[in-house]
């Protein structure tokens, strides 16, 4: 009847050495050169048989393992007084000291590694969504309009303001020429009384684009002032056209200065 062994992969041989304290459930200050170097053999030794490979890490651990309990097994040297040659005094040397360090070392690295293990599986289950663009959905707060000023900014601001009001409080008189309706008479009947009788003008060769809007609404005037006198007839060929301005004048130019225009 054959038996079927199914060993325990370790990651190296530290590993393996804290499996057997572990499994011995001692302490590892407390361990036995003789009995854990006894146990890591034989499990090497069924490496060896089941034909597994047996890296040279853990074939160097064995030879140190080997080492330290052949130095046990050795006779002790004779307790020697150091009192009276206290410049060779030595203090006694534990061989076991270096592997306990390592072990303790290693112990604490593997539970980090555990714990991180653990919380790569719990994150593993959890199932994020991507991050969303939610601007459209903040509410719109107002601006604050002297964010980033400082209170200098604000007075220099109001100084130039100050500044712009003393140059807006200078009063200037501007003295405008207006023109009467009484002039704006002659100037029409100059235009239109050398051709004679039946001359004609279109209304916009009296418009000119200088021409105020005091002017334009005085020359207005000044041709309903003639149609009154009938000395002018106004019409259009056709809807939209220009106006067209006739000459019956008969009164004279003296006549017609004479005319009686308040405005």
């Amino acid at each position: 009847m054959s038996v079927t062994y199914k060993l325990q992969s370790f990651e190296g041989p530290l590993d393996l050495l804290l499996h057997l304290i572990d499994k011995a459930e001692i302490n590892i200050q407390d361990i036995s050169i003789s009995e854990i170097t006894d146990q890591y053999l034989e499990y090497l030794h069924s490496m060896h048989e089941l034909e597994l490979e047996v890296t040279s890490e853990f074939l160097v651990m064995a030879a140190t393992l080997l080492s330290m309990k052949s130095k046990q097994l050795l006779p002790k040297p004779p307790v020697m007084d150091w009192e009276d040659f206290p410049e060779y005094e030595e203090e006694e040397y534990d061989p076991r000291e270096e592997l306990i360090r390592k072990l303790i070392e290693y112990r604490k690295y593997k539970g980090i590694a555990e714990h991180l293990r653990e919380k790569e599986t719990e994150r593993s289950l959890i199932f994020s969504k991507e991050a969303e663009d939610l601007t459209p959905f903040l509410p719109n707060t107002p601006s604050n309009p002297v964010e980033g000023l400082h209170v200098d900014d604000l007075i220099q601001a109001f100084q130039r303001a100050l500044r712009k009001a003393v140059r807006r409080t200078q009063v200037a008189t501007i003295h405008r020429d207006e023109i009467s309706v009484k002039d704006r008479i002659r100037d029409i009947v100059t235009i239109l009384k050398p051709s004679g009788k039946g001359s004609k003008v279109m209304f916009s060769h009296l418009l000119h684009q200088e021409m105020s809007r005091h002017e334009i609404v005085v020359t207005f005037l000044a041709l309903l002032e003639l149609m009154k006198l009938k000395q002018i007839r106004c019409y259009q060929d056709q809807l939209f056209e220009d106006i067209v301005i006739q000459w019956h004048g008969e009164l004279e130019s003296d006549g017609i200065s004479d005319v009686e225009v308040d405005y």
